[in-house]
């Protein structure tokens, strides 16, 4: 079986069965910072089956583009948040670097998250410029093949 068919909820497009179930995914990932995998686990939903309900009914898909965009949104705090949050310090009165160690681990994995999930806004920016004094000069270069 793919992706548990048979523990898939049948219900038809806006009917209250489906509306509650994808309420529940959806107030999982905005009020509870789940991703959407973990919150249509906890609404007993297959992932896939509802990005095919969000792919079929237009405002749930805006709904829930809503949802992933706060839960972006969300992420980029909690990058903020660990970033300015202080480290324990041990009895001896060192800092504890293992903790050290694990926020910036926890920091860098969000920020390489973000820059999949949101390319254009937290992705690294390429930009090919030359000096402005010498710019950058685009040449041309043919194969010719002798024979």
């Amino acid at each position: 079986m793919k992706d548990n068919e048979d523990m898939r909820p049948r219900t038809k497009p806006g009917s209250p069965e489906r509306e509650a179930v994808a309420s529940k995914v959806l107030e999982g990932m905005e009020r509870d910072g789940l991703s959407g995998f973990k919150a249509c686990e906890a609404a007993g939903v297959p992932m896939s089956t509802f990005v095919q309900w969000a792919n079929e009914d237009a405002e749930l898909g805006k709904r829930y583009a809503r949802a992933r965009e706060n839960l972006i949104e969300r992420m980029a705090q909690e990058v903020l948040d660990l970033s300015d949050s202080d480290v324990d310090v041990l009895p001896d009165g060192k800092k504890d670097w293992a903790a050290v160690q694990k926020h910036k681990l926890q920091v860098d994995t969000r920020k390489w998250l973000l820059s999949k999930l949101a390319p254009k806004k937290f992705g690294d920016k390429l930009e090919l410029s030359g000096d402005p004094d010498r710019p950058l000069a685009i040449q041309k270069i043919e194969r010719v093949v002798v024979k």
